[in-house]
């Protein structure tokens, strides 16, 4: 699983609502031309084109080899991204940071009541392994880091497993938060 961290343009280039939706889609769907993207996201080829090679500028998507002529495919560069707002002293980057983080959290919030109206119909057994679950843990900055890169990597490990018989693509969050925010130290 290849993941990137994020720099100040890349972060500036993906806060936009057509270029995360994209790339999302690669991510998930695989590799697809414009034509089929505009299509699947209700927008039309031309700016999907466009944007398109806006995020292949910043790295976050390539042209495959499939395709001929203006029939161009792309792929994700990448599996995963991330960004620290440590290393990054940009203005207009931060702001964007701020999108995509209240953009992702949107998406998951959709994604979870959506799994509830159609869970019903999934099989027990996938009802079963579908889970949610939160903790508490005290900790320091560097403690956390390392807590969240073991939890990274213990989802690393499945993804480089074989699929068993029955597999589906499974979306896994992993996210971490001051229990109160109000309380800055």
């Amino acid at each position: 699983m290849e993941h990137i961290q994020l720099d100040s343009r890349a972060l500036r280039v993906l806060a936009h609502p057509l270029r995360a939706r994209l790339l999302s889609e690669l991510r998930l769907h695989g590799p697809a031309n414009a034509t089929a993207l505009a299509e699947k996201l209700h927008t039309n080829t031309g700016a999907t084109s466009y944007h398109l090679r806006k995020l292949a500028d910043v790295n976050l998507v390539v042209e495959t080899d499939q395709g001929n002529g203006k029939q161009r495919f792309w792929a994700a560069a990448q599996d995963s991204h991330g960004w620290s707002d440590a290393d990054n002293d940009d203005p207009e980057a931060a702001v964007a940071a701020s999108w995509l983080r209240q953009l992702y959290w949107g998406q998951f919030a959709e994604r979870i009541m959506h799994w509830e109206r159609v869970r019903h119909g999934w099989p027990s057994a996938w009802q079963g392994a579908v889970a949610m679950s939160d903790g508490i843990v005290n900790v320091n900055p560097e403690q956390l880091d390392a807590l969240m890169n073991e939890l990274y990597a213990v989802m690393l490990r499945y993804r480089e497993m074989e699929p068993g018989e029955g597999s589906r693509q499974v979306l896994v969050n992993l996210f971490s938060m001051p229990a109160d925010p109000e309380d800055i130290p």
